[in-house]
């Protein structure tokens, strides 16, 4: 109860700064994602290079967010998200001047890499700050929150602010691919790294300014936490938020060499399979799994996946969701510049629909969630995901470009009624504790999902970029969102418990 002459505040509000933000860090990782995919044919050009091997700057990128996310998040969860978050946006303002110096294509791609690590502790970052603000705020005041930690539960997922983080991304992701044609178009491809440039500086700006300072490590809530965590009455992702963090590096070297085999053999299938890359893949996550049951503090604490079974299929279906979602991504500009032959600025903006309907599509969701719980955004937004992807095997080089931009207005609704969905599901399946390391696991199924996109496209288009390959791809996302839509009524909600 507020305290007399007080005005009473919303329930889990996040101030409007905090939240301003931190968008403009998470915004970064979805530029960098889409405004690369209408410079692909350029790069490939320049370099001299193949389809399957200008993959690579899309997949070496998704590799280390994928590696990078966990550890930001435990580390955020540990030495403080402000430092964490303020860290990464300096790192992706230096790679964005320095990419286009690159002398050769592994340069490029080795800071696209670092540029991965960069944008990669944005969102565990930003979740931990809102999910603090949103306590503290529900509660009252601070006291009163350490209070009531252990009495009132878990707290709501502020829906409100995961809307904002959502239209961040939406939009970045959608004036991507048009900021990108136009900067490929005028001054070729450097220019879509140094646009990262004056978008750090002002996040930085901003972060220094409205972002609250990290706390202490040992406060009584964390030693509260952590006793309750060793009595078993709170499982969550992270054990600990009162030591040093400790970095499993077995963990990381075998979970980056798993998903390193497994990538390798599928981008060498098109010119013939290197097969003593096939086993290298199952090996390493197969030893990853039986080091993570044994380490004290693990990467990836498989445990806790296998107990908490509604969070292992958040993020099952989060990585289903992206695969579709990127094989269409990356595809279409593909084909609109290579069969089509239509020029970068216009692929830019055919794409505009696919990325940004997904912005106007998240207030619509946001209420749906709200009153209804994530399942039925997830249905609508698989459902349309489905229709997409059958329109686009209807694709043809003579088809008119307004049923180009017809189907990329479909294939964009999903966007935001699947992601609002699983985050939200994701907060009410996770612990506060864990928020951090949480977060960081549901960006890795992301850009597993995108890994597994960008190496079916240097699969399918390796030779040509043909219709044939198109439609392989859009029959991919069809399978895909067909297994998701009769699996989507099963979506965990906090209204069910």
């Amino acid at each position: 109860m507020p305290r007399s002459g007080e005005r009473a505040r919303p329930t889990g509000s996040v101030p409007a700064r905090l939240v301003a933000a931190v968008c403009l860090g998470t915004l970064l990782n979805p530029l960098n994602s889409s405004m690369i995919a209408v410079a692909l044919l350029r790069l490939r050009d320049d370099f001299g290079v193949t389809v399957t091997t200008v993959s690579w700057l899309i997949s070496a990128f998704y590799l280390a967010a994928a590696v990078c996310q966990p550890l930001a998040g435990r580390i955020a969860d540990q030495f403080g998200a402000r430092r964490v978050f303020c860290l990464g946006l300096v790192l992706v303002c230096l790679t964005g001047a320095l990419a286009p110096l690159s002398p050769s294509f592994g340069w490029l791609v080795g800071f696209r890499v670092v540029q991965a690590v960069g944008t990669s502790v944005a969102f565990p970052c930003g979740l931990v700050l809102i999910r603090t603000a949103s306590e503290v705020a529900r509660a009252g005041d601070r006291a009163d929150h350490v209070d009531g930690a252990g009495q009132s539960g878990r707290a709501a997922a502020p829906t409100a602010a995961l809307g904002a983080l959502s239209v961040a991304a939406s939009v970045s992701a959608a004036f991507g691919p048009v900021l990108g044609g136009f900067l490929v178009s005028l001054a070729g491809w450097p220019a879509v790294f140094v646009a990262n440039v004056p978008v750090t500086l002002a996040g930085l700006a901003a972060a220094l300014a409205w972002l609250p300072a990290d706390r202490p490590h040992c406060t009584d809530r964390t030693a509260r936490l952590h006793r309750l965590g060793r009595s078993g009455r709170l499982p969550g992702l992270v054990r600990s938020n009162t030591a040093p963090a400790r970095v499993d590096l077995v963990g990381v070297l075998l979970f980056a060499s798993g998903l390193a085999g497994l990538l390798g053999f599928l981008l060498s299938v098109p010119a013939g399979p290197f097969w003593p890359l096939l086993p290298v893949g199952p090996v390493a996550l197969g030893l990853l799994v039986w080091w993570e049951r044994r380490v004290a503090e693990p990467f990836l604490d498989v445990r806790v996946l296998a107990s908490n079974r509604a969070l292992l299929g958040v993020y099952l279906r989060f990585a289903a969701v992206n695969v579709a979602f990127y094989g269409a991504f990356y595809a279409l500009p593909l084909w609109f510049e290579g069969e089509r032959g239509l020029p970068p600025r216009l692929a830019g903006l055919l794409l505009l629909p696919l990325a940004g309907l997904g912005l106007l599509a998240t207030p619509v969701a946001v209420r749906m969630i709200a009153r209804r719980g994530p399942a039925p955004a997830m249905v609508f937004g698989v459902g349309t995901m489905l229709v997409g992807a059958l329109l686009m095997l209807a694709f043809r080089p003579t088809s008119p470009i307004w049923s180009l931009v017809l189907v990329c207005a479909v294939l964009g609704l999903p966007n935001g009624f699947c992601n609002l969905s699983l985050q939200s599901s994701l907060f009410d399946v996770t612990p506060p504790e864990g928020t951090g390391t949480a977060a960081g696991l549901y960006q890795t199924s992301r850009y597993l999902g995108a890994i597994l996109s960008t190496s079916l496209l240097g699969v399918v288009f390796a030779h040509s970029v043909g219709t044939a390959g198109l439609h392989t791809v859009a029959a991919v996302m069809a399978v895909i969102s067909a297994a998701l839509l009769l699996s989507s009524g099963t979506i965990h909600s906090s209204r069910s418990r």
